[in-house]
């Protein structure tokens, strides 16, 4: 194959020089060199230079013509299609593959329609979701090649043309074929998702782990090489959902289960199984390491680095548990696969005649084998040396070899293994399979490439031969694809002449070929490879694709389309013939084990084709076919491997014949397995075999370039003449450029819409292109270089004149200044003459009046102190004189003061007698009381706490006394019978009892006072304990203070700034939070959605003839359970819930929310309760420290009132106590009389009893009495001195300040001494009161000041700690460290906070609840009391009496009737039409629906208000359901249920809610039921209309992004089309119906903006609308910019620019600017500012850093590598400039993910919005039809 010769005619015509050529090259196969000179015909070589400007004389071949291949232009290399170039050629190919691969980092192009895979060795972020997604739905040639791009291609094929589709993958080993159809697989389980819950996709890609354990092993070019064939069918049904698949398998290599070579492995089953042998289920095995074993050892290192084989194995098993494999069988899975590696250990022992061997019984491995197969050891070690010889006449046994018998274990080792392999794959089938009907399907084949090693034997034949096969039908395809191309273009069609590889397929399948020889070679008994090689030379000698080398006999030369192949015929025999003795597989047959029987039962043979296509290439001699034969086989000769590999080939390509093809090249980039390293010579070796050359030569042999006529005429605009511009019609004018500027007709054709070139015409265009534009700028560079010459001569003169200018000025000036200096000379000599004579007289002037100064000086001085003198003797008399009069006025006040003191001491004695008096006076004993009355004031509330207990007590005191009356009525009866024999006796056990109590409370006080000693000492050492932590804690505070001080100090300019940070990491927390609360809220809506479909599908499905009634409980709304009720009852009542879940049933019950709802509350209820009584305890806590911690002033005035408390209480124990004593008493006393009455028969009794006993009875009433009095008393005071109190609490200091007193220590009288006496009783009282409650608090008191102490030591050591970690940390961690701790802080202040409120509104719900059922009973008595006063009238009155109605206004509420609620919900929610309320009140249904659930609030109907807003809800569901894709309406019920929302916040009586109400819309407030769970209801509604509006409005615009964004021209003339390939971008069509402008999506914006205004929807929401879709806008072009090579360009950079610039004008336009929706954008510019930049010197890249922050370094990489310049006169970005990109990049912590999620949803907010209109001004117009709704 030659493919140069279409393009060497070019260099002929065009060998001038600096014309740039390839040459051949040994190492780098081609090299790139520039001629120096003009080529000249008839010269015998070229002078040329490389490009290390190397001078070289390429010698060409004159008489052959063969001149050097072309170069193309620069603009040309890195194409994504090989097809583009102008110059199709082998270099160019593999130049433009290199610079991909290398500087691009592209491991996908395009060469017409085969995708070229190159092998990174290295994983690429390329595979994720976001990619499958960004490819999904797009045209092939609109992305840059991907897998995915095939994958999608074929999924849209099979959909659009109905027909099936196949993708090949092929490549040799190692060069990633089985990733790249697992990723295709993956394309097709993530775009076409099962429809049930099957997860088939799941099992699809499952069956990979499975597979690639016991198809793969490690080889010396890859270490997961797939050691077999495999196609894998994916069913879909008519919605193109995956229902099911099917694989086939082709070719297994058996002989690697009982050989490897060095450096590889077996199977990696083998070696996963050995690594799990320690699990305690497989040590029955009798597995150890891999290394034991010769069948897994044979190749050396039995492990793969980075391949963990037990992690593996897991994976493994849990592939067939989701495959359906049951454990059994996967056991004996696992048995028949450690039978096979026990087998390989048995050993031979060959007897000395050599023509016998032996097994010894006692074989380990062998009575394994046996074991696990569950076969005799006596059979199968006698049949593994023995074989049977059937004859006509007779049947003997005979002994066998050593070898033999090597052969025999090694054909049964592979024979068991190969069929296992077919029972998996026949299982995995089983389990893939459906029952569903296949409407179509996609195939994936993953078959070996060409392979040629140095030793080639029958797996290569076979390998080359299917090769063979493939490329044939690759040849076709490709020559039809381009025969249709044609005649759709209506190209006259000229027979291409390609490479037909028929001849050597004929060679090999053909009667009496290769494949025909080797089968009847196997038949003949004593056949030998020797023989049969012998035969091939005799036979086809004559062949050209078949050669006899000259060195050998027992080798031959198959000439394949790809290459030259020698094979070895040593051992073709024996692997066609695969020879397993038939008593070994009886032996098999007869295992008692099902599985083994099973897998060498005849009749597998009788199971379809479809499901034994899998394992027919591996099957046996002795196993029949599944498919008819060529010939009829007879039972003597079954068929050979060959023959059936043969009948499985041409079932594959009739398969492949039926679909539509695709085609996945893979390419081996080396062979060291190195990432990104490129290796020509191996690269050019595959792309030779896998035919990508092949397609460059056919394409370059037809018209291989081809151009839209709209692409052509943008891009050589420039080669058309003025005049021909006038012209409209741009066909027309293209037809007239190229017959202008091509002469020759046959270089190119008109097509129907395209232009065909031949190879090399666009390089000649582009060549015109580049000279006009060089000419161009040459005209350009004339005019600017003429105009800047004439700019320089009329700078030059003006120069020259200003200098003549200055020149004459200066010499001018210097005359001037010479006649200057002269003048000033004669001035100098008179002013120095006049200056010398007036020295001369200023020095005799000073001379003379220094002596006058002196003499004058004299004269003063004497005068001077004769002044002073007598100045100081008027002093000194002065001061003599006042000190007289002082002394004198001093005389005078002593005697003043004596006479003073005289008459105050008399007048002092006289106040010291009416004070003595004073004392002995009742007032004195007042003012000591008055601070014991005070103290006792301050127990007032106390007091009346338990004013019901006293009350009680008085009633029972009462009914005792008349108990007293009545028992003392019947004692009189039966009193004579006790008197005299029990009259005595009460009296003394009462007398005993009182002294008992004495001695009690004499011993009570002596324990009450150690008691008050020990707490008293107890109090102060913990006083003092606290008093040295709080010193401790003040110290600790005040350096914390100085450490915050010097932190704050030095860093607050950067805690500025991370509090700016946290603020926004919070901000962006809570976002993220309500983000995922709105997504929950999305996948509930699509949950329920989905529970829609399936229900309706279930009833479609269950729909049978004849009536089905539907269970009389079932609901027929069953989403009104959705919601919560509304009751008088207790919302919390858990227990109805779970009572009504246990009534409705299981299946209701999880459906009905109400019950969660309750549950949730009562939980949200009971977490209330416990945090109010932490808080409680905690306040308790702190109040308890901070009575320990007060100053001592606090302190005493505590005691106080803690002693006034405590004697309060004490007081009224001892009132309680009395009383228990009197009933007590009482008690005894009626059982004494009782038990008297059943001894004594008589009725006499004494006296003296009866009367001492009356007179106890009146003690204790007396008794009882003084302790009412001292109660009404006490109480008295209490409240006097409360009043006191109130009226002047400023005297309260003085009178408890007043402890002493004048006359204390004074003699004092008789009545003083009573009165101090009670004084100090009541002090006593007071002490005892205080030492029992202190005993009582005591203890809690330690107990808490102890654990506050403990706390106070550990919140001491957390601080230490603190402070210590903080010191050690840098001012910025410091400062973040505070920024934590005060976080915390006011975290739990708002926890705390917030659990008031929640408090308050239990409360408040609370005292609704009351309020609501006081109303109803109210209602109710009112009700029936004018109902019988009604009545009453209507007896009474005798006449008719007319009243008249008084008219009253509307109240803003609507009034319907319960059966009217359907109508009502048909008429205004579901038959609504948002155009029947045009130009009416906006939201109108949302106000109408209030007024009737505020008039259900007003009668009090809960089940009103729960069912008509449960319909309602239902009702809006139903409709945005029934209009999923109609924007207005969707609009038109979003405004209308926030509007509900809004109404139920604005009237819902929270004052929060009320602030800026009107008094009318006060009034208009819900009174009865709290709708807060509604609210929320309504809420979670909003967002799911959101969410549908969103999807609604990106459904529309998404389709116009792309086209409007990138490749439309906003700036006409800009933007140049490159050259394209095969791969066409059909959106580039000038006219096409997918060709949209940026005016157009303006124009769509416009229209959803106004639906949205006109509808009433919030402005806060609009402004969300449009910031979630300019964020779409952003992340779907941004994602086809970094998909899309063609677009990555300057002036595609410039064109972003003005459309991003011109939707920013229309955000201003329309005041949506404050959306944040230019911030979504930001991306997007960054990246269009990135292609417009510079990109050569460090200073650019150190820009582009600073300047790309929203983009990623993925994608700032990413379009750099993409950068593609359009004109030759750009530049492309440098591999050196990148990395320098990515060195400066490499600090940033940016996600891995190259692609925008264009789904990703801001979290929106309902922001609330009060509406100005009052309920009763609004009208409802006639066209709703709600008659039947009076207004109230």
């Amino acid at each position: 194959m030659d493919p140069r010769g279409s393009t060497s005619p070019v260099l002929h015509c065009n060998a001038c020089q600096y014309t740039r050529v390839w040459i051949p090259d040994p190492d780098e196969v081609w090299r790139s060199a520039e001629l120096t000179k003009d080529y000249k015909e008839g010269d015998k070589s070229l002078q040329l230079r490389l490009e290390d400007d190397t001078i070289v004389q390429y010698p060409i071949d004159v008489q052959g013509n063969q001149l050097p291949f072309l170069r193309n232009p620069d603009i040309l290399v890195g194409e994504n299609d090989l097809t583009a170039l102008s110059y199709l050629h082998e270099p160019a190919v593999l130049h433009n593959l290199k610079v991909r691969f290398l500087e691009s980092n592209h491991i996908y192009t395009y060469c017409g329609i085969v995708l070229v895979a190159i092998n990174p060795y290295e994983q690429l972020p390329i595979y994720g979701q976001d990619v499958i997604y960004a490819y999904s739905g797009q045209n092939m040639g609109d992305m840059d090649p991907h897998i995915f791009a095939v994958a999608e291609e074929a999924y849209k094929q099979m959909a659009r043309d109905e027909k099936n589709q196949s993708i090949i993958v092929s490549g040799e080993s190692g060069a990633g074929k089985t990733v790249s159809a697992k990723y295709a697989m993956r394309y097709f389980a993530t775009v076409g998702g099962s429809a049930s819950d099957t997860n088939i996709e799941e099992k699809v890609l499952a069956s990979s782990p499975i597979m690639e354990a016991i198809g793969n092993a490690k080889t010396t070019r890859n270490d997961n090489s797939s050691r077999f064939g495999k196609y894998i069918q994916i069913g879909f049904d008519k919605r193109y959902h995956i229902i099911g698949a099917n694989m086939r398998t082709y070719l297994l290599e058996k002989s690697r289960v009982v050989f490897q070579a060095d450096d590889e492995r077996n199977y990696h089953i083998f070696y996963q199984l050995c690594a799990a042998a320690s699990l305690p289920e497989f040590k029955e095995l009798a597995l150890t390491c891999a290394e034991d074993f010769f069948y897994a050892s044979q190749g050396g290192d039995t492990s793969i680095e980075g391949v963990d084989d037990a992690e593996d194995f897991e994976k493994t098993r849990q592939a067939f548990t989701l495959l359906g494999v049951r454990e059994s069988h996967q056991i004996s899975i696992f048995k028949i696969i450690a039978s096979i590696l026990h087998l390989g250990n048995v050993e031979i022992q060959s007897e000395r005649d050599g023509d016998s061997c032996s097994i010894s019984p006692e074989d380990e491995h062998l009575n394994n084998f046996c074991r696990l197969l569950g076969v005799e050891h006596s059979q199968m070690e006698h049949w593994l040396c023995h074989r049977k010889l059937v004859t006509t006449s007779e049947t003997y046994v005979k002994t066998m070899s050593l070898q033999q018998v090597v052969n025999a274990r090694n054909a049964l080792a592979k024979h068991i293994y190969a069929q296992l392999f077919g029972w998996i794959v026949e299982h995995i089938n089983k389990a893939l399979h459906t029952s569903l009907k296949q409407h179509s399907f996609i195939g994936v084949l993953d078959i070996y490439g060409f392979e040629t090693f140095e030793v080639n034997s029958f797996e290569q034949f076979c390998i080359n031969y299917a090769n063979e096969k493939l490329q044939q039908q690759f040849n076709s395809h490709v020559f039809k694809l381009e025969q249709e191309e044609y005649m759709k273009e209506q190209i006259p069609w000229t027979l291409i002449d390609f490479y037909d590889n028929q001849p050597c397929i004929d060679l090999i399948e053909a009667k009496l070929g290769i494949l025909d020889l080797l089968d009847e070679e196997c038949k003949v008994p004593k056949g030998t490879d020797q023989n049969w090689a012998q035969k091939l030379y005799d036979r086809h000698s004559g062949s050209q694709h078949f050669q006899k080398p000259r060195m050998s006999n027992t080798a031959f030369i198959v000439v394949h389309f790809a290459d030259k192949v020698e094979y070895l015929s040593d051992g073709f025999l024996e692997k066609n013939r695969d020879t397993v003795y038939e008593e070994q597989i009886n032996i098999l047959k007869a295992s008692k084990f099902p599985l083994v029987a099973d897998l060498f039962h005849d009749d597998k043979d009788s199971v379809p084709a479809s499901t034994t296509s899998g394992k027919s290439s591996s099957s046996k001699i002795n196993i029949r076919s599944s498919r008819p034969p060529l010939k009829a086989p007879n039972k003597e000769h079954k068929k050979t491997v060959g023959h059936q590999f043969r009948t499985s080939l041409h079932l594959l390509m009739e398969t492949l014949n039926a679909t539509t093809p695709h085609y996945v090249r893979c390419v081996k980039p080396n062979d060291k397995k190195l990432p990104f390293h490129f290796d020509p010579k191996r690269a050019v070796q595959q792309l030779r075999a896998c035919g990508v050359l092949e397609t460059i030569r056919i394409s370059a042999a037809g018209y291989p370039s081809r151009w839209a006529y709209h692409d052509f005429f943008n891009r050589y605009r420039v080669l058309v003449k003025k005049r021909e511009l006038a012209n409209t019609d741009k066909k027309a004018i293209c037809k007239s450029v190229l017959e202008s500027l091509i002469k020759d007709p046959d270089k190119f054709q008109f097509g129907r819409t395209k232009i065909f070139f031949r190879a090399g015409q666009v390089a000649y265009l582009e060549k015109l292109r580049a000279d006009k534009f060089r000419a161009a700028t040459i005209m350009i560079q004339k005019t600017v270089r003429g105009w800047l010459q004439r700019v320089k001569y009329r700078r030059l003169k003006w120069a020259t004149l200003t200098l003549q200018r200055y020149c004459r000025g200066y010499l001018a000036r210097r005359l001037a200044e010479h006649l200057r200096r002269t003048h000033a000379a004669v001035v100098f000599q008179k002013q120095y003459r006049m200056r010398r004579a007036l020295l001369a007289y200023q020095r005799l002037r000073r001379a003379a009046l220094v002596i006058q100064a002196f003499v004058r000086g004299t004269f003063v001085r004497r005068i001077y102190h004769q002044v002073l003198r007598e100045h100081k003797a008027t002093i000194i008399q002065k001061h003599v004189r006042g000190w007289m009069a002082r002394r004198r006025f001093q005389q005078l006040r002593g005697a003043a003061i004596v006479i003073q003191c005289a008459f105050r001491r008399l007048k002092a004695k006289r106040e010291l007698k009416a004070l003595k008096i004073e004392a002995r006076s009742a007032e004195h004993l007042k003012r000591l009381n008055v601070g014991m009355e005070n103290k006792v004031v301050q127990l007032q509330r106390k007091i009346d706490d338990q004013n019901k207990e006293f009350k009680t007590l008085s009633e029972q005191l009462s009914a005792v006394t008349s108990t007293y009356t009545m028992e003392v009525e019947k004692l009189k009866k039966e009193l004579g019978h006790y008197q005299q024999s029990q009259g005595e006796d009460g009296s003394l056990r009462l007398q005993e009892e009182v002294e008992t109590l004495r001695t009690e409370l004499e011993r009570a006080h002596s324990e009450r006072k150690i008691l008050e000693d020990a707490h008293t000492r107890e109090n102060d050492e913990l006083r003092q304990r606290v008093a040295d932590l709080e010193q401790e804690n003040a110290l600790l505070k005040e350096e914390k203070e100085q450490l915050n001080n010097q932190i704050l100090c030095q860093s607050k300019d950067e805690f500025a700034q991370n509090s700016v940070k946290e603020n926004l990491l919070m901000k962006k927390e809570l976002e993220e939070e309500r983000s995922r609360y709105q997504n929950l809220v999305k996948e509930y809506s699509r949950l329920e959605q989905r529970y829609d479909n399936l229900r309706d599908e279930m009833t479609i499905i269950k729909q049978t003839p004849g009536h089905r009634r539907n269970p009389s409980n079932q609901s027929s709304l069953e989403s009104d359970s959705n919601y919560p009720s509304i009751s008088t009852s207790e919302v919390g009542d858990t227990e109805d819930a779970l009572q009504q879940v246990e009534e409705i049933g299981l299946e209701k019950a999880a459906m009905d929310m109400t019950v969660f709802l309750k549950l949730q509350k009562r939980v949200r209820e009971l977490e209330q309760e416990r945090k109010k009584m932490q808080t409680q305890l905690e306040k308790r806590e702190q109040q308890d420290s901070k009575k320990v911690q007060v100053d001592q002033p606090k302190n005493d005035i505590d005691v106080d009132q803690d002693a006034d408390l405590a004697y309060n209480s004490l007081k009224r124990q001892e009132l309680e106590s009395e009383n228990k004593k009197l009933k007590n008493e009482l008690n005894e006393l009626r059982k004494a009389m009782a038990d008297q009455a059943t001894q004594s028969d008589s009725t006499h009794s004494s006296p003296d009893s009866y009367s001492l006993l009356l007179n106890q009875l009146k003690l204790a009433n007396e008794e009882l009495e003084v302790r009412k009095e001292e109660v009404l008393i006490l109480r008295t005071q209490i409240v006097s001195a409360d009043q006191r109190r109130l009226a002047g609490k400023s005297t309260e200091p003085n009178i408890n300040a007043r402890t002493s007193w004048p006359n204390s220590e004074k003699h004092v009288d008789q009545e003083d001494a009573i009165e101090a006496y009670h004084g100090v009783c009541q002090t006593n009282r007071l002490l005892e009161a205080q030492l029992q409650a202190q005993s009582r608090e005591h203890e809690e008191e330690v107990e808490h000041l102890k654990a506050q102490v403990e706390a106070l030591k550990e919140e001491m050591d957390k601080q230490q700690q603190a402070f210590c970690q903080t010191l050690l940390l840098s001012p910025e961690a410091q400062v973040e460290f505070g920024v934590q701790q005060e976080i915390t802080r006011l975290t739990n202040e708002n926890l705390d906070l917030k659990e008031l409120v929640e408090k308050l509104e239990k409360n408040e719900k609370k005292l609704k609840k009351q309020l609501k059922i006081y109303m109803k009973k109210v209602q109710d008595l009112e009700a029936a009391q004018a109902l019988a006063q009604s009545e009453r009238k209507r007896h009474e009155l005798n006449r008719q009496v007319t009243v008249q109605r008084k008219e009253k206004d509307f109240q803003g509420m609507l009034e319907y009737h319960k059966e009217d609620e359907a109508l009502l919900i048909r008429n205004l929610v579901t038959d609504l039409k948002p155009q029947m309320l045009a130009g009416t009140v906006p939201c109108l249904p949302a106000y109408i629906l209030y007024m009737c659930i505020r008039h259900a609030d007003y009668i009090n109907d809960d089940v009103k208000v729960h069912s008509l807003l449960t319909s309602t809800i239902n009702g809006i569901k139903k409709v945005l359901k029934k209009h999923n894709e109609n924007f207005e309406m969707t609009s038109f019920w979003l405004s209308n249920t926030c509007r509900l929302l809004h109404c139920l916040k604005q009237y819902s009586g929270d004052e929060g809610f009320m602030t800026q109400n009107t008094t009318k819309q006060n009034e208009h407030c819900l009174k009865n039921f709290d709708l807060t769970e509604y609210r929320q209801v309504l809420s979670d509604l909003s967002i799911q209309i959101y969410q549908q509006l969103i999807k609604i409005a990106e459904g529309v615009l998404q389709p116009m992004i792309v086209s409007a964004m990138l490749e439309n021209e906003s700036i006409q003339g800009l933007s140049g089309v490159k050259p394209t390939g095969y791969r066409k971008r059909t959106s580039s069509m000038a006219d096409g119906d997918n060709s949209y402008c940026l005016e157009a999506v303006i124009r769509q914006m416009n229209s959803f903006h106004t639906v949205m205004c006109d509808q009433g929807l919030d402005p806060e929401i609009i402004l969300q609308v449009f910031k979630q879709l300019f964020y779409m806008i952003n992340a779907v072009t941004l994602n086809n910019l970094l998909l899309r090579k063609d677009v990555c360009s300057w002036s595609t950079g410039m064109q972003l620019r003005y459309n991003i610039s011109q939707l920013e004008e229309w955000l201003r336009g329309r005041n949506l600017h404050q959306s944040g929706a230019v911030q979504t954008m930001e991306p997007l510019i960054q990246a269009a500012q990135l292609l417009q930049l510079k990109k050569k010197t460090p200073e650019d890249a150190e820009a582009i850093c600073s300047l790309c922050t929203s983009l990623s370094t993925q994608q700032i990489v990413k379009i750099l590598n993409l950068y593609t310049p359009l004109n030759e006169f750009e530049e492309r970005v440098t591999v050196g400039f990148i990395r320098t990109i990515q060195a400066q990049l490499q600090e940033r912590n940016d996600p891995q993910q190259l692609l925008l999620d264009f789904k990703h949803m801001f979290p929106v907010l309902f922001p609330f919005n009060p509406s100005s209109l009052t309920m009763d001004s609004i009208h409802i117009p006639a066209c709703l039809n709600l008659e039947f709704l009076n207004e109230v």
